[in-house]
């Protein structure tokens, strides 16, 4: 994950999700549940930045709540206090 501030005045994401050998169905999932995770649990509490998130070939066979986990723990190590 790469984050930078932006001018925006508001959170935004991308996401890179890499196909290693796995079908379109499996990348859109990720996809869903990235941006799922993105809209619940880090963008109502950021400041205004650009996310990028970059999926490792792990992240393919984790369960929702250990992506989830993961990314609130990057999120809470980089937020700065408001």
């Amino acid at each position: 994950m790469i984050w930078a501030d932006n001018l925006t005045g508001h959170p935004r994401m991308g996401l890179i999700v890499p196909k290693y050998g796995t079908s379109a169905v499996a990348r859109n999932r990720l996809r869903r549940q990235l941006r799922e995770i993105w809209r619940r649990d880090v963008m109502p509490q950021s400041p205004a930045w650009d996310l990028v998130i970059r999926a490792r070939r792990e992240a393919y066979g984790q369960p929702f709540g250990e992506l989830r986990r993961q990314v609130v723990a990057w999120r809470d190590a980089v937020t700065p206090a408001r």
